[in-house]
């Protein structure tokens, strides 16, 4: 099978920058999401970032009206029915993607790739739920998509090969780096990133230092282009909780234990950017 038309499933800032990503490498898409507001939202943010490329004269004109043609909004899960690939780019919460693959397994072709955007949520417990666990894959984007090259694949226990190499070969075409992972809880990325944050997060709370000195050390002591609790501010201080209890829960060490102050702020609604406040205050 040929993979020729892409269904994402979530039109928020990951599902809308991987239907950009997409749509750019020439694949037919379909962004899909239950709110149609929200989905004319990302298409609309997917212009907004075309138009930059093409202020940047990375893009021509004519060039980013064909990627726009390309792309079909959705709010029904009947066009499931046309795609190769569908990817999943919803909230990481596992009941809720097993309940959509188990739709997605009955609506879509038999040849259909189903594949997770999830950060760290088992793969295999996911392709559970449907009757084709051997075309269920986790694809791994990393944020913001258009602009960062990794993609963790990530094979559940029944993934076949084939499916694996036809994934490994549209990450390449959108021209992405693929890296094979298996399927432990946080993959490589998020269980090495995650418990730095954490620990990070641990400085500021047992008074160690500021949140901006932890960040300078780490920014100019170990050359990294984000200080850990800026990153977790742009990722989201809800979305660091819920990996870390993930990584928690998965491995059963207490070397993964949230950080009380991270748990503090989340209850507080001091989520990070997204909120205006999280370890730093944002207008």
């Amino acid at each position: 099978m040929t993979i020729q038309k892409i269904m994402v499933i979530g039109a928020g800032q990951m599902g809308s920058g991987i239907a950009q990503v997409c749509a750019m490498a020439g694949f037919e898409v379909i962004l899909h999401d239950l709110n149609e507001k929200i989905v004319h939202k990302g298409i609309n943010s997917i212009k907004n970032q075309l138009q930059k490329q093409v202020e940047k004269e990375k893009l021509t004109n004519s060039e980013k009206e064909e990627i726009i043609q390309r792309l079909n909004v959705s709010s029904t899960l009947d066009h499931v029915k046309k795609a190769d690939l569908i990817i999943e780019a919803i909230i990481e919460k596992m009941e809720v993607k097993t309940s959509l693959f188990e739709k997605l397994d009955q609506l879509a072709s038999e040849k259909t790739i189903l594949a997770t955007n999830t950060s760290s949520l088992p793969i295999t417990e996911i392709a559970a739920a449907t009757t084709r666990p051997e075309r269920v894959i986790g694809m791994h984007f990393m944020n913001p998509v258009p602009v960062m090259k990794l993609v963790e694949i990530i094979r559940g226990l029944a993934t076949s090969d084939e499916a694996y190499e036809q994934i490994e070969a549209v990450t390449r075409k959108l021209n992405k780096t693929p890296v094979e992972v298996q399927d432990f809880p946080g993959f490589v990325s998020n269980r090495i990133l995650m418990p730095m944050i954490n620990e990070a997060i641990f400085t500021v709370y047992e008074g160690v230092a500021e949140p901006e000195a932890v960040d300078e050390v780490m920014k100019l002591g170990m050359n990294h282009p984000m200080g850990p609790l800026t990153l977790a501010d742009f990722i989201g201080l809800d979305t660091c909780l819920y990996i870390m209890e993930t990584l928690h829960e998965g491995f059963g060490d207490d070397k993964y234990r949230p950080c009380p102050l991270l748990r503090k702020y989340v209850k507080a609604g001091w989520l990070g950017r997204k909120s205006g406040r999280g370890f730093y205050q944002y207008s």
